[in-house]
């Protein structure tokens, strides 16, 4: 229990610094003296890393072990946010985004894997609702902070020894961590790449890609979407956007209670079918009701992306999970990357009133996706 509970905690430490920059943009770019468009290259350099560290995290992991990967992980997260709070120049902020990114990767395809071999399905859910908590931490620590009229440099520093503390706290239960070590080694060295060339992984990383491509469009664009389309309020829709998030973190909640009685497969099949009712309210809702759309958006976004991950040892093998959820990841972070800048010249070039369309064609080819991994893989028992 206290091992899973540190897993918890591992990723609200995950997710405490991908809404931070954001949110304090505006008044650090200010005080460095910075453009607007300087965001979007720490975001890139950050996204890079952790696509190239996703990659590696097999090799790493296979060497090093979960606990030790996830240790350093951490403390390069740490120590990127001190590196945050004293860089006044956007070369080093650069230079500090790489460790934030690489550790973010690690940590990601480590535990994940880790999870999804030695707990159920429920724990999974739970796993990345912890992640949401962290999200929406983040900032809220940051606000925090500039309320006091503290620099944002003290609100990095705060969120930096946060992250040490859990680092001290990994470092004691390395123990914990190695107990199935044997099972581990054990199944990595009957077969170092069974399963990994199975004719189903290429839909396996496109449905990643193609998930991360609807929810991360959705969180950039839906508010714009309210407002432009819809003719909402800006302060109306920001609260609006927010319930997608809402919807996303509750739901995992939940789905981690449902999964008790329902199959990974049927949840992923129920949020699908969700996600769709979503975009038909979205597009046909009046102005008073439109907004709680995403709220379902959010309720069926919740369990696809854990269920998926958790159903990978048993699509494929225990032997190659660590390896194909590291590929995985590297999906993933791919379609976090590329989608947002892809929508916002869409939106451009023929207008937002479409971009529930081109999420509804996004939607249809993730069902296709699941429909021939189901077809193409056989159930594990572990």
């Amino acid at each position: 229990m206290l091992l899973l509970i540190l897993i918890y905690l591992a990723f609200i430490s995950l997710g405490l610094p991908d809404g931070v920059l954001g949110s304090v943009w505006p008044v650090m770019r200010l005080e460095l003296g910075l453009p607007l468009a300087s965001a979007g290259l720490l975001g890139a350099v950050g996204s890079i890393g952790t696509v190239a560290s996703a990659l590696l995290s097999y090799r790493l992991i296979n060497r090093f072990g979960t606990a030790k990967v996830t240790l350093v992980s951490v403390l390069m997260t740490s120590l990127a946010l001190f590196g945050y709070s004293i860089s006044s120049t956007l070369p080093a902020l650069m230079l500090c985004a790489i460790p934030l990114g690489l550790g973010a990767g690690s940590v990601d395809s480590a535990l994940n894997n880790y999870v999804a071999l030695h707990y159920e399905a429920r724990h999974m859910n739970w796993l990345h609702s912890f992640w949401g908590l962290g999200a929406t931490s983040g900032p809220m620590v940051m606000a925090l902070v500039l309320s006091l009229n503290l620099s944002y440099r003290a609100g990095y520093r705060t969120l930096a020894t946060l992250q040490m503390l859990l680092v001290f706290a990994l470092l004691a239960s390395i123990p914990l961590f190695e107990r199935p070590k044997q099972h581990d080694e054990t199944v990595h060295k009957s077969s170092k790449a069974k399963g990994i060339k199975h004719k189903a992984l290429p839909f396996a990383l496109l449905g990643f890609f193609l998930y991360c491509a609807l929810e991360v469009s959705t969180g950039l664009w839906a508010v714009s979407y309210l407002v432009e389309v819809k003719g909402l309020a800006a302060t109306q829709a920001a609260l609006y956007g927010s319930f997608f998030f809402l919807g996303i973190t509750g739901g995992r909640i939940l789905s981690g209670f449902v999964s008790m009685q329902l199959s990974n497969t049927k949840l992923i099949y129920i949020g699908l079918a969700l996600c769709l009712v979503a975009l038909f309210l979205l597009c046909i809702s009046p102005l008073s009701f439109a907004g709680y759309s995403l709220l379902v958006l959010g309720l069926g976004c919740a369990p696809i992306f854990p269920s998926m991950i958790h159903e990978t040892p048993r699509r494929f093998s225990i032997e190659a999970s660590q390896r194909i959820i590291g590929l995985q990841m590297a999906s993933a972070y791919a379609g976090s990357t590329l989608t947002p800048p892809l929508f916002g010249l869409l939106g451009s070039g023929i207008g937002l009133q479409w971009m529930p369309l081109m999420q509804l064609c996004i939607l249809l080819l993730l069902f296709l996706c699941m429909l021939l991994l189901d077809r193409l893989t056989k159930v594990h028992t572990l």
